[in-house]
């Protein structure tokens, strides 16, 4: 593996998955070698395993708010993990409530759990995980590593958080879920990569009708809590970013919308290295 980089596990916004499309949300950060994950979408054990991350090395994670696609799979990552040799501690950050559902998992695996401690002389998996509460301001989570966090919009969520990571001389900024946010602009100020959510505007009608939900207030969900491509270029070119890459993408399966399409959002805000993000591409930093 390189040094420092990027890679995008799923990139799909939203938690349905259907025939040909692409997973939700989840990512794999490297910087100077230190590895961590940011949010566990379904999928996020196997994206780490084909970005050739050992498990056993899990160590650190991040989850930047408490829907479905970013953190249904966290507790099969880490079981998955300590079946594979996990010994070593792991650090969870995330909003207040995840450390409910991290008692609720253990609750029900704990059949299992106890068979592999009692059968196969397994450590507790209570004992080598640590849950701890994500709030803004600068956090530390290790030496070489330095972590910033900002509470972005995302309603009606109110803890859903932007991250800044430094580390190896790189900065990396995750914009999570948000509504279109100028401050995010300051936030993501000179870093090497914005990694931004976005959305096609003009696709959402289908998006929507496809749902099957209320249409009325799925449409609103979409337009008051999340960023259009257009907008995220605009945070980026703000920010003097060095790339800008879009994840998280609604819609990310629409066949009658192609990367042209995304492009052509972003191009009259943006001129600078971009990435529209695919399950599994890595961006080196």
């Amino acid at each position: 593996m390189n040094d420092s980089y990027v890679a995008l596990l799923g990139t799909k916004g939203g938690p349905s998955i259907r025939p040909g499309s692409t997973m939700p949300t989840s990512s794999l950060l490297c910087l100077d070698g230190r590895l961590f994950v940011v949010d566990c979408g379904l999928g996020v054990t196997r994206g780490l395993v084909d970005q050739g991350m050992p498990l056993e090395s899990l160590s650190l994670i991040f989850i930047t708010h408490l829907h479905s696609d970013h953190y249904l799979e966290l507790g099969p990552l880490i079981h998955t993990a300590w079946t594979a040799g996990l010994k070593t501690p792991v650090v969870v950050y995330g909003p207040e409530g995840l450390a409910d559902y991290w008692e609720a998992f253990l609750t029900s695996m704990a059949p299992d759990i106890l068979l592999r401690v009692e059968d196969e002389g397994r450590k507790e998996l209570r004992d080598i995980v640590e849950i701890r509460t994500l709030e803004e301001g600068d956090l530390h989570a290790e030496p070489g590593l330095a972590v910033r966090v900002m509470r972005v919009d995302h309603p009606p969520l109110v803890d859903c958080f932007a991250l800044r990571f430094s580390g190896g001389g790189r900065e990396v900024v995750m914009s999570a879920d948000t509504a279109y946010l100028p401050a995010l602009a300051d936030f993501a100020k000179g870093a090497d990569l914005l990694v931004h959510e976005a959305m096609l505007g003009a696709a959402l009608p289908a998006l929507v009708a496809r749902v099957g939900t209320d249409n009325d207030k799925l449409m609103k969900h979409l337009t008051r809590s999340h960023t259009t491509a257009s907008d995220a270029a605009r945070i980026a070119a703000a920010a003097g970013v060095g790339a800008l890459a879009l994840n998280h993408l609604i819609p990310s399966d629409d066949p009658d919308y192609t990367a042209d399409d995304w492009r052509e959002a972003v191009a009259p805000h943006w001129s600078g290295p971009f990435h529209l993000g695919r399950d599994g591409l890595r961006i080196e930093l």
